[in-house]
């Protein structure tokens, strides 16, 4: 991998057996990486570079200004988050194996005493992972008959910069967990999202029809979703 510097803006460059260049700007802080053919001149690169600066500096504002959540302790009256409502977690001690109960507006924790903090997280993850498997198994036979689309698979993991992804020829897609965090229609639009993989693998026209088509309303998703705070920490790619 190289790097291009234009002005205050690094880029990382990645030159692989690809047919077409791709720009990407990554949160926290707006980095940059370009993807593109082996056989393209690093001159070609950096006039393209050039052609989106204005694009660039626009997507890296956005995500230095995105507010970010507080670092959690997992300690009892911190604020968490679930299906975008917010519940305050109250920590309980007890001698039996941990678990999460919602009440009302409250996420109680039964730990054991002496639980650590990266053990507390854990359970609370743990307890996120199960409510999407809850609920995103109902969301995909849906979109499987609006779409005329088959999933084979789905996983849920921690994924630093994407809110899913999709494999085609597996039919498999995976979801980020901080999405059961957030509002149920913006799990739904990242389903709709990673399926509509199904029918075109690229970003390109015909993805934003299907899109267009399935989910009209799925640029103020798109956007709501990016406006939400996001989890404290270094992403990295």
């Amino acid at each position: 991998m190289v790097q291009l510097q234009l002005g205050d803006i690094i880029i990382d460059v990645e030159q692989k057996n690809i047919k077409n260049i791709h720009l990407s700007v990554y949160p926290p802080d707006g980095r940059v990486r370009i993807s593109a053919p082996k056989r393209m001149d690093l001159d070609i690169i950096r006039v393209y570079v050039l052609s989106k600066l204005k694009w660039i500096k626009k997507q890296q504002a956005k995500f230095i200004n995105q507010d970010r959540e507080a670092p959690r302790e997992f300690i009892s009256r911190e604020s968490h988050y679930f299906r975008g409502k917010r519940y305050l977690l109250k920590v309980v001690e007890h001698k039996a194996p941990p678990k999460i109960e919602l009440q009302h507006s409250t996420i109680v924790m039964y730990i054991r005493p002496g639980t650590p903090t990266e053990k507390r997280q854990r359970i609370l993850d743990e307890w996120y992972r199960a409510q999407l498997k809850i609920a995103v198994p109902q969301l995909i036979e849906k979109w499987e008959k609006k779409m005329n689309v088959k999933v084979n698979e789905f996983g849920i993991k921690k994924m630093k910069t994407r809110w899913g992804t999709c494999n085609p020829n597996a039919k498999r897609i995976w979801l980020n967990l901080e999405l059961a965090k957030k509002p149920p229609e913006y799990l739904e639009y990242i389903v709709v999202h990673e399926m509509v993989h199904l029918l075109e693998r690229k970003h390109n026209d015909i993805f934003t029809a299907y899109m267009d088509k399935f989910m009209p309303k799925w640029r103020y998703y798109k956007d709501g979703l990016n406006r939400l705070p996001v989890k404290h920490e270094k992403w990295n790619y």
